[in-house]
C-alpha cells in the first residue's frame, strides 16, 4: 500500500479498514485538530506527501520547523516499522519535491507582494487600524490610483500618505476629511511594522502563483514549505499573508467546479490566528473565500488545537475532519470537546466524546466525504507513519534544497523600480527646481528694475546738470535781445521825434514865406 492509492484516493491511516480520502472531494476543505503533542504535524506531513505523490501541489506553513523533514528520505525506526507492519504497509523511504519559502528570505526563497495587491482591507487588519484610519487608508489608495502612483513597497505607501496629508484640504472636499493626526497614526504603525521586518514582504518581484502550483517531470506535486517559526512571532503578519495568498488564488484561478483532484491543497497551521480579533468585514471575506475557492480547485485545511477556534460559518464548510486527542480540564475545554464530538457523523461502535479524550499519540478520529459528498461515519484511525523524515532538516540540507529548487534566482534579489516614492520625490525635486527658477527669475527682475532706477536717476541728474549749464547763456541771450530792442526803440523814437521836429521847422518856414 502506498501513500497515494491508484483509484483516486490518498491513505490517511487504518481503522476498521484503510481510511482514505477521495481526491475528487479534497477541494471541499478540511480540519486537522488536536492538543499539542498529539501528532497533528505528522498527520499534516503524511497528507501533504500523499497529495504530492498524487500530483497535487501543496502549500503548508511550518510553524515549528519540523515539517521541513518532508524534503528528505525517511529513516524509519523500529516503532515506525512495527506500525507500518501492523497496517500492512511497506514503509519505503521517499520524499516529495520541495520548495522552501520564507517571508524574511532567511530559510527559503523570499515571498513578496505589493502594497496594491494587498489592498486597504487586509492592510488595515495587519496594521490594526480603527474605522477612521482605515477610511483614510482607503482614500490614499484611491488617490494613488487616480494620480498614477504605484504602491509597491512600504516607502511608497508612506510617501502616498504624506502626499494625501499635504493636500488634505483639496482631497477632503472630494473624499472626506483627512486629518494630519490620523495620517500620523498610520505612519507610526507602518514604522512599527517595518521594524518587525515587514519591509521584506512588500516589494518586487512579487510571487507568481504558478510557482507554488508546480509539478515535477514525474508528475508529482511540489510541497511548498513556508518557514513560519519566525513569522509566527508576528501573528498578524502571518495570518494576513496567508489570507492574502488565499485571496489571490481566489481572484486569479479560473472556475473548474469539482475536478478529479485539486489544483492546490493549502494547509493553514495555527489557524486560530486568522480569526482572532478579526473585524466583521474580514470574517465575511474569509467565509466568502473558503466557500467559493473550492470551485477554483483549491482545498483549504485548517490546522488548529480545537475546532472551536474556527467560526461556525467557516467550520460548516469543512468536509474532511481529522481529530486528534483533546483534553477537557476546564469548562471551556469541555465545551470545545462537545462541539468537536457533535461535528462527526456518529459511529455506533463507540462514544465519540469519550474516544477523543482517550486517543493516543498518532491516533485520530477521521471523517471524510464519500462519492456523493456526504460525511462518512467517523472512524478511530491509526495514522500511517511518514515515508519522509520525521524531524527537521539541517541548515546545510535546507541550503542545498534551496540552491537546487526550480525557482532559485527568481526571487532572491529584490527589485525597486520607479513607483509612488520615486514619482513623488521627482515631483518634489521638480517643484524645488521650478521654485528656484522662479526665485532666480524674480531676483533677476528685481535686479533689472533696480538697475533701471539707477539709470533713471543718472539721466535725471544729467538733465539737471545740463539745465544748470545752459541757464547763463539763456540770460545773456535775453539780455542781448533786450538791448537790441531798446536800441531799436530809441532809434524809432528818435527818428519819429526828428521827423516831428523837421515837420515843425519846415512848417514854420513855410508859413513865414
Amino acid at each position: 500500500m502506498t501513500l497515494a492509492i491508484g483509484d483516486g484516493e490518498i491513505l490517511i491511516g487504518l481503522g476498521e479498514g484503510p481510511v482514505t480520502q477521495r481526491l475528487d472531494r479534497s477541494n471541499r476543505h478540511g480540519v486537522v485538530a488536536g492538543a499539542t503533542g498529539t501528532g497533528k504535524t505528522v498527520t499534516l506531513q503524511i497528507m501533504a506527501q500523499a497529495f504530492a505523490d498524487a500530483g497535487v501541489p501543496v502549500f503548508a506553513a511550518d510553524v515549528k520547523g519540523d515539517l521541513s523533514g518532508v524534503a528528505a528520505l525517511g529513516t524509519p525506526n523500529e516503532k515506525m516499522q512495527a506500525r507500518a507492519a501492523s497496517m500492512d504497509i511497506t514503509l519505503t523511504p521517499a520524499a516529495p519535491p520541495t520548495i522552501f519559502w520564507d517571508l524574511f528570505g532567511e530559510k527559503g526563497h523570499p515571498i513578496r507582494t505589493t502594497i496594491s495587491e494587498m489592498g486597504p482591507l487586509l492592510l488595515s487588519r495587519l496594521l490594526e487600524l480603527n474605522d477612521v484610519q482605515e477610511g483614510v487608508l482607503t482614500i490614499t489608495f484611491h488617490v494613488a490610483d487616480k494620480d498614477g502612483l504605484l504602491l509597491l513597497d512600504l516607502k511608497d505607501l508612506q510617501a502616498a500618505l504624506k502626499y494625501v496629508a499635504d493636500n488634505a484640504a483639496e482631497i477632503g472636499t472630494q473624499y472626506g476629511n483627512v486629518s494630519a493626526a490620523t495620517v500620523g497614526a498610520i505612519q507610526r504603525k507602518l514604522l512599527t511594522l517595518q521594524t518587525q521586518g515587514a519591509e521584506h514582504f512588500f516589494g518586487e518581484p512579487a510571487l507568481n502563483l504558478a510557482d507554488i502550483m508546480r509539478t515535477d517531470v514525474a508528475g508529482r506535486g511540489y510541497v511548498n514549505v513556508l518557514a513560519a517559526d519566525k513569522l509566527i512571532q508576528s501573528p498578524k503578519l502571518y495570518s494576513t499573508f496567508l489570507l492574502w495568498l488565499l485571496s489571490e488564488l481566489f481572484e486569479e484561478l479560473p472556475e473548474v467546479g469539482d475536478p478529479e483532484k485539486p489544483k492546490l491543497v493549502f494547509f493553514f497551521d495555527e489557524a486560530h490566528l486568522l480569526f482572532n480579533d478579526a473585524p466583521k468585514p474580514l470574517l465575511e471575506k474569509i467565509e466568502q473565500v473558503v466557500r467559493l475557492i473550492r470551485s477554483k480547485g483549491v482545498g483549504i485545511y485548517f490546522v488548529t488545537q480545537n475546532p472551536a477556534d474556527i467560526p461556525d460559518a467557516v467550520l460548516g464548510q469543512l468536509g474532511a475532519r481529522v481529530q486528534h486527542a483533546l483534553r477537557a480540564y476546564t469548562p471551556a475545554d469541555q465545551k470545545g470537546l462537545k462541539a468537536a464530538a457533535q461535528s462527526f457523523r456518529v459511529n455506533p461502535a463507540f462514544d465519540t466524546a469519550e474516544t477523543i479524550q482517550a486517543l493516543g499519540v498518532g491516533e485520530a478520529l477521521v471523517s471524510v466525504l464519500d462519492a456523493k459528498g456526504a460525511p462518512c461515519v467517523v472512524q478511530k484511525t491509526l495514522i500511517r507513519p511518514p515515508a519522509s523524515r520525521l524531524g527537521p532538516l539541517t541548515p546545510e540540507e535546507r541550503a542545498a534544497a534551496i540552491a537546487k529548487s526550480p525557482v532559485a534566482g527568481l526571487y532572491d534579489t529584490a527589485q525597486d523600480r520607479a513607483s509612488a516614492y520615486e514619482t513623488l520625490q521627482g515631483r518634489a525635486a521638480q517643484a524645488q527646481k521650478d521654485a528656484a527658477a522662479a526665485a532666480s527669475a524674480a531676483e533677476a527682475e528685481r535686479q533689472r528694475a533696480a538697475e533701471e532706477k539707477v539709470r533713471e536717476r543718472e539721466r535725471a541728474r544729467e538733465e539737471r546738470e545740463d539745465a544748470r549749464a545752459s541757464r547763463p547763456r539763456a540770460s545773456a541771450s535775453r539780455q542781448g535781445m533786450a538791448e537790441t530792442f531798446a536800441k531799436s526803440l530809441l532809434r524809432t523814437v528818435a527818428s519819429q521825434a526828428g521827423r516831428e521836429i523837421m515837420r515843425g521847422l519846415l512848417g514854420g518856414l513855410s508859413r513865414r514865406r
